[in-house]
């Protein structure tokens, strides 16, 4: 199951990227789409929404409810 995060303060590629990154580092079997335009970040994998919420926390942005 996808889970789907609305992330305000993804503002740039190079901010998605890193945010990317950060989460197939904890999660590399992870499907992980990021669009900018609508803030959102989709993840696919097994781990928790828990687990996917730290993680994006962790690497300074913010969440809000989708």
């Amino acid at each position: 199951m996808a889970l789907k995060l609305k992330v305000p303060t993804l503002n740039s590629p190079e901010a998605a990227q890193e945010l990317k990154e950060t989460i197939l580092t904890s999660e590399p079997d992870a499907k992980v789409d990021i669009d900018t335009d609508a803030q959102t970040v989709t993840v696919e994998a097994k781990a928790s929404e828990e687990t996917f919420k730290q993680l994006i926390v962790a690497a300074g942005h913010k969440i809000v409810g989708v």
